[in-house]
């Protein structure tokens, strides 16, 4: 394991007045990582903006499961396709 800080689920789940299933269900997605510490479920602190957003979009935009993975699925995409972008900028930079 890396340097990385984990966060107990249940005590993140109490902190922002949430079930702790619904996590649960985001790692039977495929959303987030679920490691076991201890006995206890714990995700890595570099998910959490991912996980806190996930939230927001699931609590106060009223979006399902399947809704939010398609979302963030199409986030990555993006965010390749910029990256990509800038690639070929630098690229044809190259070539002005």
């Amino acid at each position: 394991m890396s340097n990385e800080t984990l966060i107990i689920v249940s005590e993140f789940c109490a902190a922002h007045h949430i079930e702790v299933s619904f996590i649960e269900s985001l790692s039977q997605h495929g959303l987030v990582n679920i490691e076991t510490v201890n006995e206890q479920q714990a995700i890595p602190d570099a998910q959490l903006p991912s996980v806190e957003k996930m939230i927001r979009l699931h609590y106060d935009l009223d979006i399902n499961l399947e809704g939010i993975e398609t979302i963030f699925h199409l986030l990555e995409r993006i965010e390749t396709m910029q990256q990509e972008m800038h690639e070929l900028r630098k690229k044809i930079g190259l070539y002005e």
